[in-house]
């Protein structure tokens, strides 16, 4: 028996560092439909950072993974907390002031928080989007995304290799 338990030992070491990587640091993700078609393609496999943002605050801009119900989802920060978000004439307003937007996007019809009842965004809640505007379920829908909904930063694709690397 102790023969055994000496042979099992390391695999079981090895197999209790994989799933704690895998459940607190990083894990692979599938990107799920066209919603973020332009930077992400449907099927793209990327890496979901968990670990930063426990050490960072969620920045404008950044591709996410929201963690609804039943199913994951990747969309990209527009709004942080407190913030009025609004489009009109397909530009983005942040407190009433035009933000350049440092990454492709389709047409993006008007919107303004007003249209969920809210004059800013609540604390620890965030608005997003896709980045296939005409084709995403997002913030629009959903309304604000609390801070504990956001599972962590995917940037990384690795899979396919032709897409191999860092999305912005």
């Amino acid at each position: 028996m102790k023969k055994i338990v000496k042979e099992i030992w390391p695999y079981a070491i090895v197999l209790l560092i994989v799933i704690l990587v895998k459940f607190f640091i990083v894990s692979p993700i599938r990107v799920n439909g066209p919603s973020m078609m332009g930077t992400l393609q449907d099927q793209d496999v990327m890496l979901l950072d968990k670990l930063s943002y426990r050490f960072k605050e969620i920045k404008r801009f950044d591709i996410v993974v929201v963690h609804l119900d039943n199913e994951d989802i990747i969309k990209r920060v527009i709004g942080l907390p407190g913030e009025h978000v609004e489009y009109k004439n397909n530009k983005l307003y942040i407190n009433g002031k035009v933000l350049k937007e440092n990454f492709s996007h389709k047409k993006t019809d008007d919107f303004n928080l007003s249209d969920l009842s809210m004059k800013k965004l609540p604390k620890d809640c965030y608005f997003v989007l896709g980045d296939n505007r005409m084709d995403s379920l997002d913030s629009r829908v959903l309304g604000c995304i609390p801070r504990k909904r956001i599972e962590g930063h995917a940037t990384f694709t690795v899979y396919p290799f032709s897409r191999w690397g860092t999305k912005k």
